[in-house]
């Protein structure tokens, strides 16, 4: 038995199903027989995770509210508009509220390790970069990643500098002395772009490494450097931006080892993957030998591809945020949110199972969406070309040949 590239990226054409939505293609065979498959691990790994703003406000321990936007002043404006939304929302929750019904998911599958995208500056500082939009969330409520047993916070993204240089400092400090792992950020760029290491039982290792492109709102003078703090950053996807990672990938892993690419690119809403994004994942598995892409940046979830059998996430949507009742873009209803279950085996390092939990962000908690809104998720991810299918408790499937 062989797997076979699921079709979840899209081309430039058009079909009469979907106007101008491109449609998918392709099909490359996969060299990873899993007539034995060995010790399969289950890794958790969601898009965004934003917890600064409202969600800050009702935790236990709130920043300032004061915002730095055009139009908000507050950050309690946030918690005032979900609220006219979906009702009421409690105040000085505990630190698992947020989660909901995730921390249910979490503890029935019980996953090796635990990867979010952590986009929320935790910080007091005052030093706020002039962008318009800036997420903190105050060091006191850190145990918020706690109560979901989080192993490893990827920061490079474009919102953990929100705060400065200082702040980015603070919020590697905090989650460093409460025993998260992370990675894409540093006090230097030897720092940023070291791998996360997580242990995942016997001699097996999963290590991630994180970068934030041009494209996804980070801007060139974010990059760490040899003395100042900043983020792994690449100016582009071209072949020489994957040359500068490259080497260090492959340096990186040992047998035994699954090695995480986790990338923030691309635009916050849209469908559509590009040539350049499913050339530069193929390169990572192709030359550094990467075994998972974990893809985020856009607000919704985006198609998956399965190639030589590693999967590739090229947008695993938001999972935590505090757009409730802010008006635009409804029809991505970001508020369908998913979390992926991603079960490798260690001897082939191919896929051998991706399930995916709907859920929904209602008064700042994750709930388990209704079947009539799974049912969506998976008729939007099937006209993606990602082939799921609704077990009988209401997961997604990934179905590949």
């Amino acid at each position: 038995m062989h797997l076979y590239s699921l079709v979840g990226y899209r081309e430039r054409s058009t079909s009469p199903a979907t106007g101008n939505a491109p449609v998918a293609r392709g099909g490359w065979p996969c060299n990873c027989p899993l007539l034995n498959v060995v010790k399969p691990i289950t890794l958790f790994a969601s898009g965004d995770v934003m917890t600064g703003r409202g969600i800050d406000q009702v935790l236990p321990h709130p920043s300032k509210a004061d915002l730095h936007e055009d139009f908000v002043s507050s950050a309690w404006e946030y918690v005032v508009l979900a609220e006219r939304k979906n009702g009421p929302i409690p105040r000085q929750v505990g630190f698992s509220y947020v989660w909901g019904d995730a921390i249910e998911e979490l503890d029935r599958v019980s996953p090796a390790a635990r990867l979010i995208n952590l986009e929320t500056s935790i910080t007091t500082s005052e030093a706020y970069e002039p962008k318009g939009i800036n997420y903190r969330m105050h060091p006191a409520n850190a145990p918020m990643l706690t109560a979901a047993k989080i192993d490893c916070c990827v920061l490079a993204n474009n919102h953990v500098l929100d705060w400065g240089q200082s702040g980015l400092v603070e919020t590697l400090a905090t989650l460093r002395h409460a025993g998260f792992k992370t990675a894409g950020a540093g006090r230097n760029a030897s720092e940023a772009a070291e791998p996360a290491v997580i242990e995942i039982g016997g001699n097996s290792r999963a290590l991630v490494v994180a970068v934030a492109t041009l494209d996804s709102g980070v801007p060139p003078e974010w990059a760490a450097t040899g003395s100042t703090a900043g983020i792994a950053w690449l100016p582009d996807l071209s072949d020489r931006a994957a040359g500068q990672i490259v080497d260090r990938l492959r340096a990186a892993k040992r047998s035994g080892d699954l090695l995480v690419l986790s990338i923030h690119w691309g635009a916050n809403w849209g469908y559509e993957v590009s040539r350049e994004q499913r050339r530069f994942a193929r390169q990572m598995i192709d030359l550094a030998g990467v075994d998972v892409v974990h893809g985020h940046s856009s607000h919704h979830p985006k198609g998956i591809e399965i190639y030589q059998g590693k999967p590739i996430f090229y947008g695993c949507g938001d999972f935590l945020n505090d757009y409730e009742g802010i008006s635009g873009y409804e029809e991505f209803r970001s508020h369908l949110v998913l979390m992926y279950f991603v079960t490798m085996d260690l001897l082939t390092k191919c896929l051998v199972r991706l399930e995916m939990i709907p859920l929904e962000i209602k008064r700042f908690q994750l709930r388990h969406a209704t079947a009539r809104d799974a049912n969506w998720l998976r008729d939007r991810l099937n006209r993606e070309g990602t082939k799921v299918a609704l077990d009988t408790h209401g997961r997604l499937v990934l179905q590949w040949p």
